[in-house]
């Protein structure tokens, strides 16, 4: 795996012109991330566009559902420290926040757990067709929402496990977790992620996660996918897994 030096950034919560560049990793030894009562700007401002956006995509997909999640209206990077503060926003303020070409408020983080077997496969999951990323491949991930909230800090960790578990039925107990976590951006996108390397072999994973597909009530994903290879055009991935697969499988 592409080891890296930390790098020493300089701070910023009002523009993107001293985060690190696009798709560059990053480690991340203190992560502060909180989340405040009352509005997100984004949502405040946009309300009516975003009431239009949201009939237009539940007329398309009535199958989606406007629950909520967290939002960030300020964040910053430097000296492996990521700290940012958000807000609560229905799920349908976040579906118009990212049709925008270039939002010039709030920022989206969330997180990728990088699930490994024991023959070195990277574990990812092929959304279902019911979904807001419908086919679309990337780590088995969610938003980041209120039941990752402890003492008004979100759980970056507990995110990661809880999505892995209900989206795949896999545990990430037994898992070797490494002790670094990182991320990237793209834009105002921020992928953290941290690699969980199970004890199992590719095989064996796809033989629990196909178990709990049987009996999931929610079926959100499609299927499991082994990833072996950088090779972008091997599945309809979203561009937010293009820097993960350069940093897994480096060329």
């Amino acid at each position: 795996m592409l080891s890296h030096a930390k790098i020493m950034l300089s701070q910023a919560d009002d523009g993107l012109a001293a985060f690190p560049a696009d798709g560059e990793v990053f480690d991340i030894d203190l992560l502060d991330l909180s989340v405040h009562p009352g509005d997100h700007p984004f949502h405040s401002s946009n309300l009516d566009a975003i009431r239009r956006n949201w009939a237009a995509e539940s007329a398309a997909n009535p199958a989606l559902y406007d629950g909520s999640m967290v939002l960030f209206s300020s964040l910053r990077i430097g000296r492996g420290e990521m700290v940012g503060a958000g807000h609560i926003v229905p799920y349908s303020t976040f579906l118009f926040w990212r049709r925008q070409a270039e939002p010039d408020v709030g920022y989206h983080l969330f997180a990728f757990p990088v699930v490994l077997s024991a023959d070195g496969a990277m574990i990812a999951v092929e959304m279902g067709a019911h979904t807001a990323n419908a086919g679309r491949v990337y780590c088995p991930a969610g938003s980041l929402d209120g039941s990752d909230i402890v003492d008004g800090k979100v759980d970056v960790d507990g995110n990661m496990r809880r999505e892995v578990l209900e989206e795949t039925g896999l545990s990430l107990a037994d898992a070797v977790i490494d002790p670094q976590l990182r991320a990237y951006r793209r834009g105002r996108r921020v992928t953290m992620f941290r690699v969980f390397r199970l004890p199992l072999s590719t095989e064996a994973i796809f033989e629990r996660v196909a178990a709990h597909m049987a009996v999931d009530e929610e079926q959100e994903i499609s299927r499991a996918v082994a990833i072996r290879s950088a090779d972008r055009n091997a599945y309809d991935y979203t561009p937010d897994m293009y820097p993960l697969l350069d940093w897994v499988f480096p060329g």
